[in-house]
């Protein structure tokens, strides 16, 4: 018998193998992973990053092959992953200022669909037309692929990749702040994936303690029994707002400080729970009554969660006494799922930028003008309750926010963004003060009790306050709540109404007593978990979250949940 052919040194038979295949049916495979490094050289920005980015597109490649055994259409489905997830972290920083999240996933509902589609209109024919040229390509790239690769190494790679992130993501947990950065769109997502799913199946949503022996008395119906008239009440949302001579060296404007005095000449602090964004964690705050910090790793995704799950609050408690409630919201009521939220927590008319007509960012008199008609509109008998949440102090403040609205500003000699701050701020007096003008002048029978406060730090805060501080050592104190940085204020103001005087209203509170003070101050009897709440504050000295290390609001989100206000989580 003749000997077999001599098949040649391996490097030529492996040339002569690929030459067989194609330069096509290679670069099939090969294209996905090169555009993947491309990517990752460009919105990575470290090693750390970078490998977190590799371990993903791993553990992507290999699920898909271990689903469909071609190495050309896995790295192709990939790669659309993680472009799609690049672009829509991209949006999501343009939109919000923060890149995507797994929480996203987590938490994904119909508004958050809406609220896109909304403020992109021709979103759905992209993701249509998109759909016509990916369905074909992926066909052909099936066709096109001359390797076939076997499950269960597939799987075991997978498995690999997905024990080596987890160790990682535990080893090197991003730090939150991060994810204010327009970067790290794969590897923040990826790592946040590991943290997120361990906090879920640690402690679910929210934190609570797992067993309470006691119960909340539950209220009665008709339990509220008022002496006297009820006072409107109007509570004021006042965006990025805080008294700026918290830092050292800034020059104001002169009068700068009468607009954070209440009604008797004190001035008041509000301990926020977020600092330079985030509007919404206040937004829980005062209308759930409730700590956003109990979300742990959630609780950027607070109202969107909260909406149909936390049926307690301010409003809710209002209208136990007989209010009506309404909401005058300057952004699209699906943002953040703010109109689902709302209404759980009692808001019965929620007016967001479109059913008020707004055209983009409006001064702060739009609301009060908006405000000023429907409580006008209201029946003579019936008390409202009115949110107001404003917008024209919100970032940025590198440009002039319509300067025809204030004609006579100096600005004070400050950095630019500092003075266009303060001019903001200005503007936002000028109107509350025309504001409740307005009320004494419209209705001189009527008594309103006002309260305001400011949601949270401007970003550029920090730098004001600790100017010598480099971006490690600021991120540590935002991430150990340093009161400097969450500070804010809050003022009572009255028309026609003597606030009643109650131990409550302190000097000092954090933002989720404010639903407390106002009730004590309207004269309002609280139902029994505002009596609970109450007792905590007076023992805890208006601190609730960090109180006893979280036991405290551990211990009452169990007695909601079990009194029912909770529910699904």
């Amino acid at each position: 018998m003749a000997p077999a052919p001599n098949p040649g040194p391996p490097a030529v038979t492996l040339a002569a193998g690929m030459a067989a295949i194609g330069f096509w049916r290679l670069s099939a495979v090969a294209a996905p992973h090169l555009a993947a490094l491309v990517i990752m050289l460009q919105t990575e920005t470290d090693l750390g990053s970078r490998t977190g980015f590799a371990l993903a597109w791993g553990i992507l490649n290999f699920l898909f092959i271990a689903l469909l055994r071609r190495p050309a259409l896995s790295g192709a489905l990939s790669l659309t992953l993680v472009v799609v997830l690049v672009l829509l972290s991209r949006l999501k920083h343009d939109v919000v200022q923060m890149t995507a999240n797994f929480v996203d996933l987590m938490v994904i509902d119909r508004d958050s669909a809406a609220f896109l589609f909304t403020i992109f209109p021709n979103l759905r024919w992209s993701v249509v037309l998109t759909a016509f040229v990916i369905i074909p390509l992926m066909y052909a790239l099936w066709w096109l692929d001359p390797f076939r690769i076997r499950r269960l190494p597939a799987l075991a790679g997978k498995l690999a990749c997905l024990a080596a992130l987890v160790g990682y993501a535990f080893a090197w947990p991003d730090e939150a702040w991060r994810g204010y950065y327009a970067d790290g769109y794969l590897s923040k997502f990826a790592r946040s994936g590991v943290t997120a799913v361990s906090d879920f199946i640690n402690y679910g949503f929210m934190e609570s303690e797992a067993v309470l022996a006691e119960r909340l008395r539950m209220p009665l119906v008709d339990s509220c029994q008022v002496p006297g008239r009820r006072p409107h009440i109007i509570m004021i949302h006042d965006e990025s707002s805080f008294d700026i001579r918290q830092a050292d060296g800034v020059k104001v404007p002169p009068g700068y400080g009468g607009h954070f005095q209440s009604f008797d000449g004190r001035a008041r602090k509000f301990v926020a729970e977020s600092s330079g964004g985030a509007s919404w964690f206040a937004e829980y705050n005062v209308l759930a009554g409730l700590s956003s910090r109990s979300f742990g790793r959630f609780a950027y995704f607070v109202t969107r969660i909260a909406s149909g799950r936390v049926e307690r609050g301010l409003p809710l408690a209002l209208r136990r006494c007989g209010y009506n409630t309404i909401s005058l919201y300057p952004a699209y009521g699906a943002f953040m799922g703010a109109r689902g939220f709302q209404t759980t927590t009692g808001i019965q008319r929620f007016y967001d930028a479109r059913d008020l007509g707004a055209k983009g960012i409006e001064p702060d008199s739009f609301f009060y003008d908006h405000a000023m008609r429907l409580i006008g509109e209201q029946p003579a008998n019936a008390p409202l309750f009115t949110f107001v949440y404003l917008a024209a102090n919100h970032f940025p403040w590198e440009t002039r926010f319509r300067t025809e609205l204030l004609p006579s500003w100096r600005s004070p000699g400050n950095a630019p963004v500092v003075d266009e701050y303060l001019r903001r701020q200005t503007m936002s007096a000028n109107d509350y003060a025309a504001f409740v003008a307005g009320l004494k002048k419209k209705f001189p029978a009527q008594p309103f009790l006002i309260v305001r406060y400011g949601d949270h730090q401007p970003e550029f805060s920090s730098g004001l306050l600790d100017p010598g501080l480099d971006e490690a050592r600021v991120a540590r104190k935002f991430n150990t709540y340093d009161p400097r940085y969450f500070t804010t204020y809050y003022a009572i103001d009255a028309v026609n109404f003597e606030p009643v005087k109650s131990p409550a209203v302190m000097d000092t509170i954090d933002a989720p007593y404010l639903p407390l003070v106002i009730q004590e101050a309207a004269g309002i009897p609280l139902d029994p978990s505002f009596e609970e709440q109450k007792n905590i504050m007076l023992r805890c000295k208006g601190i609730f979250y960090a109180c006893k290390g979280g036991a405290e609001a551990r211990r009452f989100n169990r007695l909601l949940i079990e009194a029912g206000f909770i529910k699904g989580l």
